[in-house]
């Protein structure tokens, strides 16, 4: 088992402007532990991703919903990965339902049948390494990226010499 080294806790509104702040602290926590640019480009779509679909669906859009609307956050740093938690507390999701909802598009499917939505949680499950969705009070999307480590290390003068002709 891996170390935890830091948690980073948050929590934000439940309002697309907030999405921001959680996209610039993932790419801080994600660029302080040394990820690529591109794992951190797919890091930042995963958790924005998780945060609309909280902005879009947990909560009651006409302002009915009792207590407040946020989005909680978790990013825990291991030595050799990070796992971030989305969560809401916008009720009891049917899981089922919603797993059957996420996929790639039906490429037999005509394009004017295709509705707007449903990528998001295939898109995460596509660029994170690990994913999954729990659903009691609300949903809990857990997303861990693992740390991909340079295999040789920088400095290496080795080099492989020319066999020469016998």
């Amino acid at each position: 088992m891996s170390k935890v080294a830091d948690c980073i806790e948050m929590s934000v509104p439940a309002k697309a402007e907030y999405v921001g702040v959680v996209r610039l602290t993932a790419s801080g926590v994600a660029n302080r532990l040394g990820y690529s640019y591109d794992d951190i480009e797919d890091i930042k779509l995963a958790v924005a991703e998780a945060c609309n679909n909280v902005v879009n669906h947990a909560y009651s859009q006409d302002g009915t919903t009792e207590g407040r609307n946020d989005i909680h956050l978790e990013f825990t740093v291991y030595d050799d990965r990070v796992q971030l938690i989305v969560a809401d507390r916008g009720g009891a999701v049917d899981l089922d339902f919603l797993k059957k909802k996420r996929g790639p598009l039906n490429a037999s499917q005509a394009i004017e049948d295709l509705k707007e939505g449903g990528l998001g949680l295939f898109l995460i499950e596509t660029l994170m390494d690990e994913v999954d969705i729990q659903g009691n009070e609300g949903v809990v999307i857990v997303m861990t990226k693992f740390l991909k480590r340079v295999e040789v290390e920088p400095g290496d003068d080795r080099t492989s010499q020319e066999i020469p002709k016998q």
